[in-house]
């Protein structure tokens, strides 16, 4: 810093903790910082939720959702064998699993309730498996079993080993809906909507409830490049010799990415404007700091200071304001979102309430992940518009008039 700044900073610090400030002027200038500091932490705070959100859903939830899906129109796939030529072909395509989809009822007592059954071969890696306990994964590859959602399997107070009955519709026409007795062989839990309504069997199990004879009725793609499932399921789907239904995850599930997006983009919005009115208390504390430095003013400029000198001092006493509050922000940004979990469980112990019911929501936690990038956005938002604050008030500095000033 140079030794002109060096003054000018000097000064600004001098003029802004001096003790013939007023109170009402003090206030005002306390007033900005804690303004700006506050807006920096909620903002941190709340972009690291939504960053939390983004991450559980591309990293946690789509390893579950499939990625592109292929079903066959009339009742299973006739060749099969291609759509798996075709995804080892493609060099986006990560995996290919066979798959058997139905939607049934399970019964207990007198009570029923709805799961989707996904028809699945235990040879294959998938991701359910690392919610679930090693022995109920192998157990699977058994005739008649079936895995659970934990809070499916508690709904219906079912535990390892009990028999429980499916009942599905049947193919044709006005039949009565089939019954199969399954043994559940263990439970997932994976959190959210997923272990409210999901339970997944071997193939061979699933052939029998929908009443396949052989084959499958859909396969399931894992890709690479996430934002490229419609290409990808248009490049391999319009070489299909089969007539099915192409689905990607941004069809079926891409409304819950679109709205963590929207939400980002509307806090930005929210975080300038918030922001610039916490700025907008610089703009009073420095006009009002003008006004009753006027005498100061007059002595230095009457001692050789040039008006480049003034713009200096107060540009830089309302980045003061401004540096301060953006500091104590950050930090308690920082440590808000690193503690936001735990703080989130506390009111939810004392409230007796669930902030994120796991049958509602995809996730059943408020998920955080801090991002070096956020913290550096909001604080140069914060410290840009401390800048732009400091220009008038500035600016009306080298306006007073110097003998005046000094009379006064």
């Amino acid at each position: 810093m140079t030794s002109g700044w060096l003054l000018a900073w000097q000064l600004a610090k001098r003029f802004r903790g001096g003790r013939e400030r007023s109170r009402f002027l003090s206030f005002i200038s306390a007033s900005s910082t804690f303004g700006i500091a506050l807006g920096c932490a909620v903002f941190i705070a709340g972009l690291s939720v939504m960053n939390g959100f983004a991450d559980v859903l591309e990293q946690r939830f789509l390893k579950l959702v499939p990625h592109i899906e292929f079903t066959a129109v009339e009742n299973r796939l006739q060749y099969p064998e291609s759509i798996f030529a075709l995804a080892e072909e493609h060099p986006e395509v990560v995996s290919a699993r066979p798959v058997i989809r139905t939607q049934g009822l399970v019964q207990k007592g007198r009570e029923f309730v709805g799961v989707q059954i996904n028809g699945i071969d235990p040879q294959h890696q998938h991701a359910i498996q690392h919610y679930m306990s090693a022995p109920s994964w192998r157990a699977l590859e058994q005739p008649g079993s079936i895995v659970l959602g934990a809070d499916l399997a508690q709904r219906l107070e079912l535990s390892e080993g009990d028999k429980l009955t499916l009942v599905v519709a049947s193919d044709g026409g006005f039949q009565a809906p089939k019954r199969q007795l399954l043994t559940l062989v263990g439970s997932f839990n994976f959190g959210g909507q997923v272990d409210h309504k999901l339970g997944y069997v071997n193939l061979a199990t699933a052939r029998e409830l929908t009443g396949l004879e052989q084959g499958i009725s859909g396969v399931e793609l894992e890709i690479s490049s996430l934002f490229a499932a419609e290409r990808i399921a248009n490049e391999i789907g319009y070489q299909l010799r089969d007539y099915v239904y192409l689905d990607h995850w941004m069809r079926a599930q891409g409304h819950l990415y679109r709205d963590i997006q929207m939400v980002r983009t509307v806090m930005y919005l929210v975080l300038i404007l918030v922001l610039a009115v916490a700025c907008f208390n610089i703009v009073s504390t420095l006009v009002m700091t003008v006004q009753e430095k006027q005498r100061h003013i007059g002595i230095l400029r009457t001692m050789g200071m040039r008006p480049g000198g003034l713009v200096k001092i107060f540009v830089l006493q309302g980045l003061q304001n401004g540096l301060l509050g953006i500091s104590f922000g950050a930090v308690a940004g920082i440590l808000l979102s690193w503690n936001l979990p735990a703080l989130l469980a506390i009111i939810e112990s004392f409230t007796g309430n669930t902030l994120l019911a796991s049958d509602v929501y995809f996730v059943d936690r408020i998920p955080v992940q801090l991002h070096a990038l956020d913290v550096f956005l909001v604080c140069a938002v914060a410290l840009l518009l401390s800048l732009l604050a400091t220009v008038y008030p500035a600016w009306q500095a080298t306006r007073v008039e110097v003998v005046k000033a000094i009379s006064a």
